[in-house]
């Protein structure tokens, strides 16, 4: 395991990555409002997965029906998703990324995901110095860093980012979204309530909607707020774990690592949405055996079988349940676990027609545990 400790944190996050990606595979699209989601058929069940800053601007985003998508930009460019291409663009960039030398020094990258990561300097020993505002920021200026990144990425992937700089991990993630598109942000200890104070809860890294919605209703609106609440009513109120992190975010407040341990999945799965509902229970045994199979070929390139089985099933016109259940004993036999998942549509509605359909299998723990 590498990582590395107190000191300048800096979190790279690719401008509308999908979209660029296929921008790059169809040059005549640049400029134009591009939408990437299923099966690129707008007349089709399906969401958006990524849509290009031009299509933004019409208000379509990720995870909205494609349908919807359609009426909102008309004249957009819909594209199917394409995995492969967007996982080797991925891992060019992160390729890029690792590469790198922060005035001179190597830096750890902890990757997030296809088009994000969190950047520090290596530990080098007997060289130092504190977190900002304590010492020099060894190594260098972060900003003149964020600057080289911007530039080697876009010169070995031809593709743009944008750069968050923090004190830590929790700051730097948020400064992205400040100097989106293809700019650089500093957030810090110095100026977090100045630029975060008055913002709304869901505006930080780690809440969201339903959590907001809570938090309100304690009558804690702002990021503020949140810093000045009282933990021990968030602890009753919300969790004795959740609620005191939720006023540590409040604050900026992260001493996570940045930590270039490779993230080893707990689980995977996969789901179908149907152009036609299914009405005829044989035809959904027949997609969740289909699904199991597929999923089961996932875990075994893991490497390790599973020890839980889960479906979901989303019934027309939006009401979706899930049901899951422990084997007797862990198996990668893809006939155990399509009977297994087949067994748990007796615990859901048979006689409503069926718009999409999940499978997740979870696996055991890897050697070592998590």
């Amino acid at each position: 395991m590498s990582s590395a400790g107190p000191g300048w944190v800096l979190h790279v996050d690719l401008d509308q990555f999908i979209a660029a990606v296929e921008v790059l595979r169809r040059p005549e699209l640049a400029g134009l409002p591009v939408v990437v989601g299923g099966r690129g058929d707008p007349t089709e069940r399906g969401v958006v997965s990524t849509a290009s800053y031009e299509a933004r601007e019409y208000g379509v985003g990720s995870g909205m029906p494609l349908r919807l998508a359609a009426r909102k930009c008309p004249e957009a460019v819909f594209l199917p998703v394409d995995a492969p291409v967007y996982e080797a663009a991925s891992a060019q960039v992160m390729a890029t990324l690792r590469a790198l030398r922060w005035a001179g020094v190597p830096v750890v990258v902890e990757v997030l995901g296809w088009d994000e990561a969190f950047l520090a300097a290596a530990p080098v020993e007997g060289v130092g110095g504190g977190p900002p505002g304590h010492g020099d920021p060894w190594p260098g200026d972060p900003r003149e860093f964020a600057a080289q990144i911007q530039a080697e990425v876009l010169a070995s992937t031809r593709l743009h980012c944008s750069v968050g700089i923090g004190d830590n991990k929790l700051r730097a993630k948020i400064a992205t979204d400040f100097g989106k598109p293809r700019g650089v942000w500093q957030l810090t200890e110095a100026n977090w309530f100045e630029v975060m104070g008055e913002l709304p809860t869901d505006s930080l890294w780690g809440i969201g909607r339903k959590t907001s919605k809570r938090l309100a209703a304690l009558g804690i609106e702002t990021v503020a707020q949140l810093a000045a609440s009282d933990a021990r009513v968030l602890a009753e109120e919300i969790g004795p774990t959740m609620g005191p992190w939720y006023r540590r975010l409040g604050r900026g407040v992260d001493t996570s690592p940045v930590d270039a341990t490779p993230w080893v999945p707990r689980a995977h799965g996969r789901e179908e949405t149907f152009q036609s509902d299914l009405e005829d229970s044989a035809d959904v045994e027949a997609a969740v055996r289909n699904l199991t199979a597929r999923v089961a070929e996932d875990i075994g390139r893991e490497g390790r079988p599973a020890a839980r089985v889960g479906i979901k099933v989303r019934y027309r016109p939006f009401t979706t349940v899930s049901r899951s259940l422990t084997l007797p004993e862990p198996t990668d036999d893809v006939s155990v676990l399509a009977e297994a998942a087949v067994s748990l549509l007796d615990r859901v509605d048979r006689d409503r027609a069926v718009r999409l359909l999940g499978v997740r299998l979870e696996m055991t723990e890897p050697p070592g545990g998590y």
